[in-house]
């Protein structure tokens, strides 16, 4: 009775669906099925218990050796629409009728008629060959453990690739739900023929039936005996090697962890006075990383908010792309935030390492959490803005300045952050600003006018004499903070990749200001608000500080005191080549060279 009513509605709703769409939507199925009735499929597991979780397992492994096979031939994942999936699944339900198994099976074990059509979210946006490609790598593991499936050994080792792929795949987009499925798809449609019975049973994991069906249950149990003696001690050999491998691995990886822990506790902790916390903790907190937890996610890392067992509300972000990176930035962010210790810089709760077989390594930072987040979701190029009053924006920039003045004066070596950005700025509840992500911050060694080190920070906030020659020193985060104070100033996006006629922010105020229109420049909800000496004064600030020459920029405890009046802003300096000028590369190393002894070395 249910199994007919499962019926019933599945042939309605195909019905109805297909009326509205005849006339406007291809519902014919791409999809040759006919491999259903002729395929050695072990029938049994449905003409014996139709209801049964056996049955609707080996459906889905025949479902996805045509949807493999329609992957091959086609180079896409899935199918177009619904009404396609429709149409496939009624041709599906004829060739399981033609074998005497009641049609309506295909209801009772696809209750989601959308699992086969195709979604950009079911995997990192792969849809096609080409996705995959892009996304996953020209060669990944399963191309290597896959090709041309033999035995037992290479089953279990395209079975770890395959794990292996997913979980990469799903580092890219953490909401993916079909990243493993899409893995075997590829595996045994791309790599293999998916009607391969080496293939099918165990890519697609599709139980065949026995190959001579009118042999008696006595001569399978007799043949069984008489084969087992030569391929037991096979089998058993293979078995043990496999699993000492494993065992042997997990050792090997189970020791470094325990090494890298002992090292990191030893050496590191002792001097942050942080909490070392279990993942255990940080999974209650977060309700075990849940997606309703998360509130942010970045290159680096995804951030989630969680609440510890004593009430407190904590920020916990976890390390991404381990692999590439190691462990380089977590030490490197724990040991620069251990020596740091200011009211307009996020300091260090706690941390967690962590590594497990099914997970792999884990690294995680816990800090104070922020109830009002980042300023960029403050500023109007954020739909969903708080909009900033003139007094808060002043505020902001000024708690920032100081940040940055402890970063670059209050320690010793001088902390060059690197990265200074609105999403890195972060908002107590009461709107004080505290710099964050320390990630990528350097320490300047005692005595050097810079630091040359690889490229990294984000685009339109990186000063040109770092972006070209690697060259850092303290005034590559002025630059950034000048930016800072434009994007505060004007709530206008850091590059501007509209109609508008100028792409850099700088560009823009810079013509303003020397055509004498700087008011301008401030946003339009402010423009009203405070005396408009003090707010040119800080966009004149900012402009300095963004200035494309390292020469003419001040230091940040130059630039703070001009913010607070205690100095006089001196006059904006020529406009300076722009950065497309073909001679700009050799004016700056030359400014740059000429000027280096005037830098202020920390």
């Amino acid at each position: 009775m249910k199994l007919n009513m499962a019926k019933l509605i599945f042939f309605f709703l195909f019905l109805l669906l297909s009326f509205f769409t005849t006339f406007s939507i291809d519902t014919s199925c791409p999809m040759d099925l006919s491999y259903v009735q002729t395929y050695p499929w072990d029938k049994s597991l449905c003409l014996q218990d139709p209801n049964g979780t056996n049955c609707c397992q080996a459906l889905l492994s025949l479902m996805g050796m045509g949807l493999a096979q329609h992957l091959r031939d086609t180079s896409n994942f899935d199918l177009a629409n619904l009404n396609v999936s429709f149409s496939c699944l009624t041709k599906f339900q004829d060739k399981l009728s033609a074998l005497s198994i009641d049609p309506a099976v295909v209801p009772f074990c696809f209750k989601n008629y959308t699992q086969f059509v195709t979604n950009t979210s079911s995997c990192a946006g792969i849809q096609t060959k080409k996705d995959w490609i892009e996304k996953a790598g020209q060669v990944t593991p399963l191309d290597t453990a896959c090709k041309n499936m033999t035995g037992l050994t290479q089953c279990t080792a395209c079975l770890d690739a395959g794990y292996t792929v997913t979980s990469q795949l799903v580092g890219l987009a953490p909401n993916s739900t079909k990243c493993f499925y899409f893995a075997i798809l590829y595996a045994a449609g791309i790599l293999n023929d998916p009607k391969d019975p080496n293939a099918a049973a165990c890519i697609l994991g599709l139980s065949l039936a026995a190959s001579n069906p009118s042999m008696s249950r006595e001569s399978i149990i007799k043949l069984a005996f008489a084969l087992s003696g030569a391929v037991t001690g096979v089998l058993l050999a293979f078995v043990i090697i496999i699993v000492y491998r494993k065992w042997d691995k997990k050792r090997k990886r189970n020791a470094l962890h325990d090494e890298f822990v002992s090292s990191f506790k030893a050496s590191v902790l002792p001097n942050c006075g942080a909490k070392w916390f279990h993942v255990s903790e940080l999974e209650r907190a977060t309700n075990g990383f849940s997606q309703r937890n998360m509130i942010g996610q970045g290159a680096s890392g995804i951030v989630y908010k969680g609440t510890l067992s004593d009430g407190t509300s904590v920020a916990v972000k976890q390390i991404l792309d381990l692999d590439s990176k190691g462990d380089e930035e977590f030490i490197n962010e724990v040991e620069i935030i251990s020596k740091i210790r200011h009211r307009n810089l996020l300091s260090l709760r706690g941390c967690c390492v962590t590594s497990d077989n099914l997970k792999g390594k884990r690294r995680f930072l816990v800090y104070d959490f922020m109830s009002n987040g980042s300023l960029s979701d403050h500023l109007s190029n954020n739909l969903t803005r708080n909009n900033l009053t003139w007094p808060q924006r002043k505020k902001i920039i000024l708690d920032v300045a100081k940040g940055l003045a402890y970063l670059h004066y209050g320690l010793q070596p001088a902390i060059y952050h690197r990265d200074i950005k609105a999403t890195n700025i972060l908002l107590d509840s009461e709107l004080k600003a505290r710099v964050s992500d320390f990630g990528l911050a350097k320490q300047n060694l005692e005595g050097q006018s810079h630091l040359t080190t690889r490229v990294a920070g984000t685009h339109g906030y990186l000063a040109p004499e770092y972006a070209l020659y690697g060259q850092l020193t303290e005034k590559s985060d002025v630059y950034s903070f000048g930016i800072v104070i434009l994007e505060i100033m004007s709530g206008r996006k850091v590059l501007d990749t509209s109609n508008s006629s100028f792409l850099l922010i700088t560009d823009w105020a810079w013509t303003l200001a020397k055509s004498g229109k700087v008011p301008e420049i401030f946003e339009e909800s402010i423009r009203e608000e405070g005396p408009k000496g003090v707010m040119e004064r800080f966009v004149l600030v900012g402009i300095l500080c963004a200035h494309v020459m390292v020469a003419f920029r001040p230091t940040i405890a130059e630039a703070l005191k001009m913010l607070e009046g205690d100095i006089d802003i001196p006059r904006l300096p020529e406009r300076p080549l722009p950065l497309s000028h073909e001679s700009f590369r050799s004016s700056l190393w030359q400014s740059t060279s000429r000027n280096s002894s005037r830098m202020s070395i920390v």
